[in-house]
């Protein structure tokens, strides 16, 4: 008010000028999100980080769906990210509003209303990007799960490279980068691509990372130069040879359904799907145990089926299935190795007979018997060292126009210990049904005692060793020995944690990596 002869009089109101908003601004609006959200995204726009056009149905859906506070932090947190080497915006809003909700669960479990904010963390030096990108003419493609560099290489004529061409690297610092990682790697051969795996949750990679060749040779000189080598003070690289892992578990299915069912429902919603493995229940050998293994034709295919039933939209007979990659195979000790006398032989064809297989293989030493199992087989010998002299002679050999791959076969676990296993596995599904909100499994039995402390030994040790096939006239045993997904809690009465690139920062929910650390589509012989 102003006073002036006496009278009072009302000055005018000073309006604020509502920010200018742009075109895209009303198309937001016409799809339903709410106005403080399409303010918030509008605002993004200008700055030029993201376009209209970068944004696809799903991030815009998710959007619409969040929360209008929830949103709004998002958002917030995208804007602060750093989207340089950001190729798919969308997909990476995506992915911040996936640890958005994953760190809401968590602190209303803990009584936090309101996610904490992913702590600052150093990131990798952005000039030495620069200069690797520069002097290699490779891309980096950044996601909230892991940082791409490479595949292909530029100017690259022919085909991927094949099996034995990857690595896996465990045991890297939290603090680490590419920009340290691939002049080292460099040195052993030409890089495909590598690829650092991220915890969106805590901002710093999980320890692991794949990295790929141009060949075989280079692979091989980078276990050999890089296994144990001393990357920081105290702090030694684990390097193997990565196999594809090709299986995915699946928990919360219905206990009435059989192996065909199974095999026909997964294989209408998800692409390459090539075996189903299941286990009878103890109380009802015509029931499954409510879980299941699906096993597909590549990687590639795997992991698509499980991005694509890990969504959450998907029901199966009604059923919120639980989704993961299948344990890493455990490896038996050398000692136990030491006595096997049979092989494993795969990429066989299928003119390929066990009366030819046996005439080969004979040549070398008394074959007792041949067993062929699709496009694998495992010859036993009467005497282990002409078992090995055959392996040494016959391994990467042509028959019948393929190149066949030869090893020692793994022996089988006793049964006992497969059962503790099965028993655990059905423990932990409910557990993390529990930990989803509340979901229960219809009569989960709890029989038993608690399992034995065999937890997933994916670090390295004497028991690591290259691919080696399990196989099994009997029963099918898809696994290995551990005991479940490393991303999932050990059981509470164990007394052992997953140790090596299983592990993450956050204690026993760490990520099992999606790599097997022995060969696929293997059982275990049976003696």
């Amino acid at each position: 008010m102003a006073e002036g002869n006496g009278e009072v009089s009302e000055e005018p109101m000073k309006i604020e000028p509502e920010s200018e908003k742009t075109e895209d601004y009303q198309k937001l609006i016409d799809y339903g999100l709410d106005e403080k959200v399409a303010a918030k995204l509008d605002e993004i726009y200008k700055t030029g980080k993201l376009a209209h056009v970068d944004l696809d149905e799903r991030a815009l859906d998710a959007l619409k769906e969040f929360p209008v506070d929830g949103a709004l932090n998002v958002l917030g947190q995208f804007l602060d990210s750093n989207l340089e080497h950001v190729s798919n915006k969308s997909a990476y809003l995506c992915g911040v509003m996936k640890t958005y909700r994953q760190k809401s669960r968590a602190g209303s479990s803990q009584g936090t209303a309101t996610p904490a904010p992913t702590p600052a963390t150093k990131g990798p030096d952005e000039e030495k990007i620069k200069q690797i990108l520069d002097r290699t003419g490779y891309t980096l493609d950044v996601t909230t799960g892991q940082r791409k560099y490479g595949g292909p290489p530029p100017d690259w004529d022919g085909s991927p490279p094949g099996s034995g061409c990857e690595v896996f690297c465990g045991k890297i610092p939290k603090d680490m980068y590419e920009d340290e990682l691939i002049p080292l790697f460099e040195q052993c051969g030409t890089i495909w691509d590598l690829r650092l795996m991220m915890d969106p949750m805590t901002g710093t990679n999980r320890g692991y990372a794949f990295v790929t060749f141009t060949s075989r040779d280079a692979a091989q000189v980078a276990v050999q130069k890089l296994d144990n080598h001393e990357i920081k003070p105290g702090k030694t690289l684990k390097i193997n040879i990565s196999v594809p892992n090709l299986r995915l578990f699946v928990g919360n299915i219905p206990k009435s359904k059989g192996k065909e069912e199974i095999l026909e429902e997964f294989g209408k919603l998800t692409a390459g799907l090539n075996e189903v493995i299941i286990y009878s229940s103890p109380d009802d050998k015509k029931k499954n145990r409510g879980f299941c293994f699906l096993e597909y034709e590549s990687h590639k295919a795997a992991s698509l089926a499980k991005r694509r039933l890990g969504t959450g939209r998907i029901k199966v007979w009604g059923c919120d299935i639980i989704v993961d990659w299948a344990d890493p195979q455990e490896e038996p000790d050398e000692q136990t190795m030491s006595k096997v006398k049979v092989l494993y032989v795969r990429n066989l064809t299928q003119d390929i007979t066990e009366e030819k297989l046996k005439d080969v293989f004979e040549v070398h030493g008394k074959v007792e018997r041949v067993k062929k199992i699709k496009d694998y087989a495992f010859i036993h010998f009467e005497d282990r060292d002409n078992a090995v002299k055959a392996m040494e002679a016959l391994d990467s050999t042509e028959m019948s126009g393929s190149h066949i791959e030869v090893s020692l076969a793994k022996p089988p676990s006793d049964k006992k210990k497969k059962e503790e296993i099965l028993r655990a596995r059905e423990r932990r599904m409910m557990q993390m049904m529990q930990v989803r909100g509340g979901m229960m499994p219809a009569a989960m039995p709890m029989r038993g005692g608690p399992p034995g402390t065999s937890g997933p030994r994916t670090g390295g040790g004497p028991g690591m060793r290259s691919s080696m096939g399990r196989g099994d006239y009997g029963w099918a045993w898809p696994w290995g020995g551990s005991t479940w997904p490393g991303r999932w809690a050990p059981s509470p009465w164990s007394g052992s944690q997953p140790s090596g690139p299983g592990r993450s920062s956050r204690g026993s929910w760490g990520t099992t990596p999606n790599r097997s650390w022995s060969g696929t589509r293997q059982g275990k012989f049976t003696r």
